[in-house]
């Protein structure tokens, strides 16, 4: 009698709001937008990413998305940030909000002279860590060309334990057609500080394959 009162005790505790471990479960994504120079042309494809995410990830999951248009990254760069609600209807409502702030931003931005990529990175790797996401990626949405304010210093290694990171769209830049191994550089520079860092790293140019982005 007592197991079995110990057992009902513990099934009711475990049902209680709250107190599921829907963290240990879920997905967490930071995703970063480079509004730099001409790449701020682009940016049409990085919504239709963002409303991808919009409309694969599930209750209890966590979505942020940053724009990279300053010349250091702070966390006012944040455009909208949200770990969906368990319930359908107040998750719907969140979605439809997220994705037109997104939007609307967008629509609006001008390019910028400055991109603190690294900066972005690692307000992104503090937030999926903040959010306790069993599955945690970082989608770089970028040329990864960094141009930062002089004196700024970001060549220093940084911890990606437990993170994928995800190249998107990665378009090449007037001098890569000079020198196409630049382009080639960019990528090995970041896919080894990654790696290095303990994270994986996926580069994905075809936007038409971005149902692979949440694929391990």
């Amino acid at each position: 009698m007592k197991k079995i009162l110990t057992l009902a005790v513990f099934l009711a505790v475990a049902a209680m709001p709250g107190c599921s471990s829907t963290a240990g479960h879920s997905t967490g994504v930071y995703m970063l937008i480079d509004t730099s120079g001409t790449y701020a042309l682009e940016l049409k494809k990085a919504n239709s990413i963002v409303n991808y995410l919009l409309g694969t990830l599930q209750p209890g999951d966590s979505l942020a998305v940053a724009s990279i248009d300053s010349g250091s990254f702070t966390e006012k760069n944040i455009l909208q940030k949200a770990t969906f609600n368990t319930r359908p209807s107040v998750a719907n409502r969140q979605k439809r909000a997220f994705g037109k702030k997104v939007e609307e931003y967008i629509a609006a931005v001008k390019g910028s002279a400055h991109t603190d990529i690294t900066g972005g990175v690692l307000q992104g790797v503090e937030y999926l860590n903040e959010t306790g996401a069993a599955k945690k990626y970082i989608f770089i949405f970028s040329d990864l060309e960094e141009d930062l304010v002089k004196g700024q210093v970001r060549d220093f290694p940084i911890r990606f334990d437990g993170v994928k990171v995800v190249a998107l769209n990665v378009t090449k830049l007037r001098q890569d057609n000079i020198d196409p191994r630049d382009y080639e550089r960019r990528l090995f520079a970041w896919k080894e500080r990654v790696e290095s860092g303990k994270g994986k790293w996926k580069v994905i140019n075809d936007i038409e394959r971005v149902e692979e982005i949440l694929l391990d």
